[in-house]
């Protein structure tokens, strides 16, 4: 049984697209970049975001760390909340929890913002930690962040094979391998057509629902 259960944040528990495609388009127009449509903006949801300005908006690393700034001041003041639940995914939440399942959130995500949004949703509760990036970029690898995620819960080596990530991208997954852990990787999210599976996801799911079953089972 995995007893321990990270999970990510953005497209796993959450559906961000609003509020991120709009702060990430309203970084971009300060660099005179056109609009575009919220789907082609998706990319941005899940990899740290330094590396997608990078990436995806072709931005040097100077650029892209002041294309973060400009994305914050949208989403400290809106975008943090342009976000909703997944349906399904408190149940899915408090049933593990009544089956003795330990959860944490493990983000790329700034930690303080992390625990606003899921205060905001009331899913807090659920958690027994909240592990996030630092504001000044530090911890944004989400490898990682699992190691912070097992400091804080006070896990050892002994304690991997009970312990299992679940995240919609390949730097879930990926994390997740680089700590010698199992993966689920869940399809409703935002990943790309083959991409948890080219990443080694041990499991893979296409709902919460079906994603509650496997971690009760597995």
């Amino acid at each position: 049984m995995h007893r321990y259960l990270l999970f990510d944040l953005d497209g796993t528990l959450t559906d961000p697209a609003e509020g991120i495609t709009k702060c990430v388009q309203y970084a971009l127009s300060y660099f005179g970049q056109a609009e575009r449509r919220p789907e082609e903006l998706y990319c941005y949801i899940g990899p740290p975001l330094p590396e997608s300005f990078e990436t995806y908006g072709g931005l040097s690393r100077e650029e892209a760390l002041l294309a973060v700034e400009k994305y914050r001041e949208r989403f400290r003041e809106k975008g943090m909340f342009e976000n909703k639940v997944y349906p399904g995914v408190e149940k899915l939440l408090w049933t593990l929890r009544d089956a003795g399942r330990v959860l944490a959130v493990a983000t790329s995500k700034p930690e303080v913002f992390a625990k606003k949004i899921l205060g905001h949703f009331g899913l807090s509760e659920y958690f027994q930690e909240i592990v996030g990036s630092e504001l000044d970029g530090t911890r944004m690898d989400k490898a990682e962040v699992i190691r912070e995620a097992f400091a804080r819960l006070a896990l050892e080596e002994a304690d991997k094979p009970l312990t299992a990530m679940i995240g919609d991208r390949k730097h879930d997954i990926v994390g997740a391998k680089k700590n010698g852990i199992a993966s689920v990787g869940v399809a409703f999210g935002y990943a790309e057509e083959g991409e948890l599976e080219e990443a080694g996801a041990d499991r893979i799911v296409a709902s919460v629902s079906a994603l509650r079953k496997l971690l009760l089972a597995w």
